[in-house]
């Protein structure tokens, strides 16, 4: 049906050409709010009127004329109908529709997908610092920066996965005190444990029971692996550099479990430290300071950011002469630059929000040739965790909040990915642990998937029967079968919903937004469970039989694909 759509929109966009030169560009097509009214929509004729100095009704009618007039209309077209002040409603024949499961079975796993484009994004998400195991946050994060991966890929990008972390800095200080003290043989709630509230060191010391597993690792000499490092402690609990290398491999090692549970592989992994060993981050300042985009005052270096729509300067350069956190950023973001990224995205928490004008006003600053809104940013909020209808707030092994692992282990990871990524980014989101185990229909997961699966059986049921009276039956033998036993409402409805995937996809890219992908899955697999209500598919009548294992086949194909893109998986059996 896509091949069928786009003759059809080229032959409008060729008679609205002639009608208005320069129209024929925006010819396009729309989903009737109501399905009673059509399968497609034209609003051209109202937006022709005007210029053209008629009525829009007539603008429509000399419109349909022209391609009532063609071969493709006619072939594929039912019905052109008039509505309301100038609407077009486009009805289209059964054979026209029955194309898409066609398309479906022939392109298979590649159904939705668009030729390369030549171009590379980067897509950096979950960057989190490795100082305890990943929260439910970055769950969130991890969920949706491989999605949107996905979605880039389905649309022709070469796409690079990246994760960024801060292997040095306060924070790996902390963590480092947190350790040793732990492999002294203290604890929290110690006499030498900070334990003042008003000490920002205290507040931030780590009292989870991971710390006390670093350090029992460390006393016994292990050696630890992670997918960018490898260190082997010696021991020593004086020797403070030791623990903290054999820390932050340690924590890497934990995180990349916590990936490896979730299904998630990057492509690289950059660490903050190497801006500095580099000497991009001097190379960087030292460029804002030749351009003359800073100043000095109170001891401070200051970013003249507000040049740049920030709504005030920013300190780049403290009193004590460390950098601040934006500083690295703008580095880091030159450095994409330089390798080749020009488009870059960001997933990152909506406490970031603030980062993003006095990354982007460093951007512009350098100079260095880099495009006004680089990069894009996602930004996502927390999430709650519900269970037993009561939030759960701590978790033992990380002492203050639940872990993607915790919510992995109570759930699965196909729950997880396809819950977190069941709403827009920047809204609230409540995890139910309940309903995401449930199987029923109030779980979205599971609604899907058993869609699959039943079908699935199906299939399964129609190829034992064949090989039990020793016949062939394959999936693929489908893709040339008579499909104009379709003909039923749910039928249509069903393989109308299957091609609306590819500009779905294509849509879910442009806005970022996999959301999106869910809705349309749930919507599909409504469709589906209301067709097999409706007709029974293995019938006596074979022509009719096969017509529907086609239609249901491509059904399947296409709920793999759209999991495919969400990283869940699609059960044969449940």
């Amino acid at each position: 049906m896509l091949s069928v759509k786009n003759e059809l929109l080229a032959i409008l966009a060729d008679a609205l050409e002639r009608l208005s030169p320069g129209a024929g560009a925006k010819a396009a097509f729309e989903t009737p709010k109501v399905a009673a009214h059509g399968d497609f929509a034209c609003t051209a004729a109202m937006q022709l009127a005007k210029p053209l100095k008629l009525n829009p009704r007539q603008v429509a009618q000399d419109l349909i004329d022209a391609l009532q007039a063609t071969t493709p209309y006619q072939q594929w077209v039912e019905a052109l109908e008039i509505a309301g002040p100038g609407f077009i409603n486009i009805r289209l024949k059964p054979a026209a529709k029955q194309q898409v499961v066609r398309e479906v079975l022939q392109q298979a796993d590649r159904f939705g997908y668009q030729e390369s484009n030549g171009q590379r994004v980067l897509v950096e998400f979950v960057s989190a610092n490795p100082t305890g195991p990943l929260h439910v946050g970055h769950g969130r994060q991890a969920a949706l920066g491989d999605a949107i991966s996905n979605l880039f890929a389905t649309q022709g990008w070469n796409v690079h996965r990246e994760f960024y972390y801060n292997d040095a800095g306060v924070q790996i200080d902390t963590l480092t005190k947190s350790t040793q003290l732990r492999a002294k043989g203290f604890k929290p709630g110690d006499d030498c444990w900070p334990t003042d509230s008003d000490n920002p060191l205290a507040k931030n010391f780590y009292n989870g029971d991971y710390i006390a597993d670093i350090a029992e690792a460390f006393k016994a000499k292990a050696t630890v692996k992670a997918d960018d490092r490898e260190f082997t402690a010696n021991g020593d609990v004086e020797d403070y550099d030791n623990i903290r290398q054999f820390a932050v491999a340690y924590l890497r090692n934990e995180q990349d479990k916590d990936l490896q549970a979730f299904n998630l592989h990057f492509d690289q992994y950059y660490l903050e430290s190497s801006l500095y060993s580099s000497g991009r981050v001097d190379a960087t300042v030292n460029k804002l300071v030749a351009n003359g985009k800073t100043y000095e005052q109170d001891g401070a270096l200051w970013l003249k950011s507000t040049d740049y729509g920030d709504d005030k300067d920013r300190v780049m350069r403290k009193k004590d002469g460390t950098y601040t956190y934006f500083v690295p950023d703008v580095a880091y973001h030159i450095a994409k630059w330089e390798r080749g990224f020009a488009k870059v995205v960001n997933i990152q928490g909506t406490d970031h929000h603030g980062t993003i004008a006095r990354v982007r006003a460093g951007l512009q600053a350098a100079d260095v040739g880099i495009p006004l809104g680089y990069p894009d940013y996602v930004l996502h909020t927390m999430v709650r965790v519900v269970r037993g209808g009561e939030e759960v707030k701590i978790s033992k092994r990380a002492g203050s909040y639940v872990t993607l692992r915790d919510l992995i282990e109570w759930t699965s990871k196909d729950a997880v990915r396809f819950f977190l990524l069941s709403r827009k980014p920047d809204t609230e989101y409540t995890f139910d642990v309940d309903l995401a185990v449930a199987q029923n229909n109030d779980n979205p997961v599971y609604y899907v998937q058993y869609a699959h699966a039943r079908i699935c059986s199906v299939l399964r049921a129609w190829q034992e029967a064949a090989q039990a009276a020793g016949q062939s039956a394959s999936v693929a033998n489908l893709q040339t079968t008579d499909l104009s036993p379709l003909q039923g409402p749910q039928a249509q409805a069903l393989m109308l919903q299957l091609a609306k995937y590819p500009a779905m996809l294509t849509a879910a890219c442009d806005g970022e937004a996999p959301h999106d992908v869910t809705f349309f899955l749930r919507e599909l697999a409504a469709s589906y469970h209301s067709y097999y209500d409706a007709e029974r598919i293995l019938v006596d009548d074979e022509p009719t039989k096969l017509a529907r294992l086609a239609l249901v086949a491509a059904t399947a194909q296409v709920l793999r694909n759209g999991l495919a893109v969400l990283g869940v998986d699609a059960p044969e059996k449940m």
